[in-house]
């Protein structure tokens, strides 16, 4: 039997490149067999706005003009200005997007002179003068109870937050400390994470961690579960990152692992008395970046990883951590990495305890790129030239976004199978490597368009229950046409992600997935010598967990007529006349 298959093969060396994988009949894909059709993460019951506008002193709010994109979720950063955070919501609501994820901040190990918190460069931090008599005061407070006690080591955390009491294990001993613009949260607890539950400072002389955290009077956060709540939006807060290994910045430190693991607890107890019914509460964002690779498992980091997963298990069940790794494919750095690698990197982070990978395509980085079999020896996209050079595709990557997300998929498929319970995401970068203009004060990155987008829809939105983008703040706002405008205005557009030649009741055609597939479009198939335009007549939705507003269309076709081995070019038409602009490339095999 001949079968048309989206050809993908990213790791598959030149020498061998013309192999083709021959797919087995289509079948009903049952729910205890294939992971991709467990159900999404995504899927859950989210906030459902209650009213058609929101009106507040920041201005009027609309909640019903939504024109929906295949991405449905955006990371945004944190904003001093309430309103800014209302528009932000207002504008991801109107593209149909469900999901924010938070940037967050990171715990740092600090020095202290005189009773004063320095910087990493031995200057004293301005962030913590206010609260100047802090940390003196919290040494004399353990000392009054045993002259033995004493602050061995100072950590420092940051946020836009402020806590309830659930912050605090012994509030004898830890408080709130309202000074200046600031409020300051001190907790003390053993160096080992144990945060003993006696709060008996008396008996015996201990050395103790003292965190100061800097926070805000009013909390961020529960501003932005209240606007999820009103905008239909399910929030995803940040985890406290951990500090970063001293010799090896890419990994997280296991020797302040502990005081990690102390502050995470108090957080999430506080967030399970404040937020555990909050059906815009959607889950938690650990924000410590590693790259997707086959040593990963051997990772510190992952270790930090578990112990954080853990505690939310405590505190939050059901609450599912997303990650968002990063991939490198370049051929010429030692670190790049074949999908197969990245498959297996992805098995280590699903045995952490996450519930949701939402790999970065890294296609905004130039780590990867976005191209089809048949356009390896392409040059690559101009604007890859920075991080790559003047070179084609094949030379550069070992595969192409579409291949590294097939063979995740595939061990996400296995994973489920044994029992382990993960989605796997597409987070889209909605940025350039290098512009003349960036999009951030620091930083080279710049403005991608919607067409790019597109594209990297198509080439992952076969392959994972949601796709995601990073992010909203700046790259979606930036640029003369804000990417977000772009979106918009071509919404309707239809975005191909998936085609497969099958034949129901012995009738040959050809069956595509993707978003804006409607009756009275046309399937558009183009080969050398030939080319054919099939009406569409109806849509349905795939027998499989893909991600939302996913599409099956069917039409019938003689695939006799379309010679073995050419490539063939699958494009869209909408019954307005837009026609996706990266059509899949595919072949046919016996």
């Amino acid at each position: 039997m001949r079968w048309l298959i989206v050809l993908l093969g990213a790791a598959i060396l030149a020498a061998i490149a013309a192999v083709v994988v021959v797919l087995p009949d289509k079948k009903p894909i049952s729910s205890d067999t294939r992971a991709s059709a467990v159900p999404s993460t995504s899927k859950k019951a989210l906030p459902q706005p209650t009213a058609k506008e929101l009106v507040d002193r920041c201005g009027t709010f609309d909640l019903q003009d939504v024109k929906p994109y295949a991405v449905t979720g955006y990371w945004i950063t944190p904003s001093s200005n309430p309103c800014t955070w209302r528009h932000q919501m207002e504008e991801i609501h109107a593209a149909g997007g469900d999901t924010v994820i938070r940037i967050g901040y990171g715990l740092q190990y600090r020095t202290v002179k005189d009773g004063r918190i320095l910087t990493r460069d031995g200057e004293v931090d301005p962030r913590y003068t206010d609260c100047e008599g802090c940390w003196t005061q919290a040494d004399d407070d353990l000392k009054q109870a045993n002259p033995g006690n004493r602050i061995g080591r100072t950590f420092v955390y940051r946020t836009d937050e402020a806590f309830g009491p659930g912050l605090f294990r012994c509030p004898q001993m830890e408080r709130a400390i309202e000074a200046g613009k600031r409020v300051y949260y001190r907790l003390i607890a053993p160096p080992d994470g144990s945060d003993d539950a006696t709060c008996d400072f008396t008996k015996t002389g201990r050395t103790y961690d003292l965190i100061l955290i800097a926070a805000a009077k009013d909390d961020s956060l529960e501003q932005l579960l209240d606007l999820g709540d009103k905008f239909g939006v399910q929030v995803f807060p940040s985890l406290p990152m951990a500090p970063r290994d001293s010799n090896v910045a890419t990994k997280a430190s296991s020797k302040h692992l502990p005081v990690l693991v102390t502050l995470t607890r108090r957080i999430l107890q506080d967030y399970g008395d404040r937020f555990r019914d909050r059906a815009s509460l959607g889950g938690f964002y650990q924000p410590f970046e590693l790259q997707l690779g086959a040593t990963m498992a051997t990772n510190p980091t992952l270790q930090v990883y578990s112990e954080q997963h853990t505690i939310i298990e405590q505190e939050l069940p059901g609450k599912p951590i997303l990650v968002s790794p990063y991939m490198d494919a370049r051929k010429r750095v030692p670190f790049g990495q074949t999908p197969k690698q990245v498959a297996e990197g992805f098995k280590a982070l699903a045995k952490s305890g996450v519930g949701i990978i939402a790999p970065q395509d890294s296609r905004g980085t130039g780590k990867v790129g976005l191209f089809w079999p048949d356009q390896r020896d392409n040059e690559v996209d101009p604007r890859l030239r920075p991080v790559v050079g003047e070179t084609t595709y094949d030379t550069a990557y070992y595969g192409s976004t579409r291949d590294y997300y097939r063979e995740m998929a595939a061990a996400r498929e296995q994973l489920v199978e044994d029992g382990f319970e993960v989605e796997l995401w597409a987070n889209v970068e909605s940025f350039e490597p290098s512009a003349v203009t960036p999009c951030q004060p620091q930083g080279t990155r710049g403005a991608t368009d919607k067409k790019r987008l597109d594209a990297a829809v198509a080439m992952t939105g076969r392959y994972v229950q949601k796709v995601v983008s990073y992010m909203w703040s700046d790259f979606f706002t930036c640029g003369d046409t804000p990417l977000k405008d772009q979106v918009m205005a071509d919404h309707l557009r239809p975005i191909a992600v998936d085609a497969v030649r099958t034949s129901p009741n012995e009738e040959d055609g050809v069956e595509v997935r993707g978003y804006n597939l409607e009756p009275g479009g046309t399937i558009r198939l183009t080969w050398p010598g030939g080319s054919a335009e099939l009406l569409i007549s109806a849509t349905d939705a795939p027998n499989e967990a893909m991600a939302d507003r996913i599409v099956v269309a069917w039409v019938p076709f003689d695939w006799s007529q379309v010679p073995l081995g050419v490539w063939v070019s699958v494009g869209v038409v909408s019954p307005s006349g837009l026609e996706a602009t990266e059509p899949l490339h595919v072949r046919v095999s016996v």
